[in-house]
């Protein structure tokens, strides 16, 4: 059970900002970070579901500070939050703290504690659509200059790098959704013709 004043907080202080991030990483994203943790934690007993919430509201906060060390500033604005001082004791802040910054992709060590690999799978989202139209987003908007087959590129040296065998993105929850969600992606990259077209389509929705 979360307490009200929890939801109300979040919903009123910490979701609006994430209005100023870029494209990828908007409200949309948050939520849906939020759905996916609670669902998590429904299969996971001993989960504290309010201490989960708050971690998926708070993960990509440190984004106003820069997307290179987002996690590590997500932890700080976390953990200096008086709001969140006042409500959980100090074990769970640092529990917290810890997870928000284990969440990143990149990072190739195991998440510290359950909340981190709650958050670190809910934030991994293995979409096609979802994942080429975030990159294509974050293209977009950092670098304007790129033409379609700029972005093509980018995006594709993205899913290779991020998401291909040989990717750098791990899945810490065995036979979770993102694990089988992850082999079909690898089967979509695999045939040229059929990822450009999708890449075309989006890149054309969103710049038109």
């Amino acid at each position: 059970m979360i307490r009200s004043e929890i939801t109300e907080y979040i919903e009123r202080e910490i979701i609006p900002r994430y209005a100023f991030f870029d494209k990828a990483h908007q409200e949309d994203h948050v939520r849906t970070v939020i759905r996916q943790s609670l669902m998590l934690v429904a299969r996971m007993p001993g989960a504290d579901a309010e201490m989960a919430y708050v971690i998926a509201a708070f993960h990509d906060l440190g984004l106003v500070k820069g997307r290179l060390n987002h996690h590590h500033d997500s932890r700080v604005i976390l953990e200096a939050d008086e709001f969140i001082n006042a409500h959980f004791a100090p074990e769970q802040i640092a529990l917290m703290g810890e997870a928000v910054e284990d969440h990143r992709a990149s990072n190739n060590q195991r998440p510290r504690s359950i909340y981190g690999l709650i958050v670190a799978e809910a934030d991994r989202q293995i979409d096609p659509e979802t994942i080429i139209r975030r990159t294509i987003q974050y293209g977009l908007s950092h670098y304007p200059e790129l033409d379609f087959e700029g972005h093509f590129r980018r995006t594709m040296s993205h899913l290779e790098d991020k998401y291909g065998p040989d990717g750098y993105l791990r899945i810490w929850i065995p036979g979770s959704d993102n694990e089988r969600r992850l082999k079909e992606l690898h089967k979509l990259m695999a045939d040229r013709s059929a990822i450009a077209a999708i890449i075309r389509r989006i890149f054309d929705e969103e710049t038109r």
